[in-house]
């Protein structure tokens, strides 16, 4: 199958391989989407949780941004984890430089096992800079909290905050509905012109390691394709339910779900 489409990640790296960079390339890859990636940090760490952080020299994360799209430019340029102020200042320098249009953050905080992702200084720069860049953010409950200002308990609670965001610059938002307690996980679209709730019943399993940075990515990869934004996210949120369902139960803790999913062999191999 040859891509049909290219994109930048620019995020950090996770060593078991079900969130980060690796997620975000196993996405793409099996939605027919070309993946290039500007690593901003490596962690150490496994399903039960991060061991150790270490942050790439904000010059190189730029190094890598500029570099790559000289050679072969995105279609979208999806963002995950910056984890310093530095980086995410250099972000925003060489995507203004590049002139990239259609950018989506996915606004990594914490880490499934609790750890910090991301400090102060980089949420404000995050604020203050990169959202105006941006054609879609996507924060789950927490994140959008941080973000707004406000706390999240009702959908009417997750459309304000969504307003919020809107004025802070961003074309997009899609609030994820994952942390809600309640027996339908109700995801929130909405920009200046429309509003809608995508509703999905609740898969029950721990194995959801991963899926933030995995539905940021499809939508990435299906808007790169020339889908509609909105028909993006849908199509991004019915990929993640399909590969939480088939859950791997991969290691001790938060397993990984599964990015293959998509992709239906054709021959057997024995």
């Amino acid at each position: 199958m040859k891509p049909k489409c290219k994109i930048l990640i620019i995020a950090g790296s996770d060593s078991s391989g079900g969130a980060g960079v690796q997620a975000d390339i196993k996405t793409a890859t099996a939605l027919g989407g070309y993946a290039m990636t500007a690593i901003t940090s490596i962690t150490a760490q496994n399903t039960t949780g991060v061991k150790s952080v270490f942050p790439i020299n904000s010059k190189e994360v730029e190094k890598q941004i500029i570099y790559t799209c000289k050679d072969i430019k995105p279609d979208v340029v999806k963002i995950g984890m910056i984890y310093s102020k530095q980086v995410a200042i250099s972000i925003f320098k060489s995507l203004k430089k590049l002139k990239i249009k259609k950018i989506i953050l996915d606004p990594v905080m914490v880490a499934k096992g609790g750890a910090n992702l991301i400090n102060s200084s980089a949420i404000k720069t995050l604020k203050s800079k990169l959202i105006k860049q941006t054609f879609l953010i996507t924060p789950n409950i927490p994140e959008a909290e941080v973000l707004s200002g406000i706390k999240i308990n009702t959908l009417d609670d997750a459309k304000t905050a969504g307003k919020i965001l809107l004025k802070l610059g961003t074309k997009n938002v899609l609030i994820k509905g994952g942390h809600q307690n309640s027996k339908l996980v109700k995801d929130i679209y909405l920009n200046r012109r429309e509003m809608i709730v995508f509703k999905n019943k609740r898969i029950k399993t721990r194995n959801t390691h991963g899926t933030g940075c995995t539905l940021s990515s499809a939508i990435t990869t299906f808007l790169s394709c020339g889908k509609p934004l909105k028909i993006s996210c849908d199509l991004g949120i019915k990929y993640v339910n399909q590969a939480i369902k088939s859950n791997l139960n991969y290691g001790k803790g938060h397993g990984p779900i599964n990015h293959l999913n998509s992709i239906r062999m054709k021959r057997k191999f024995k």
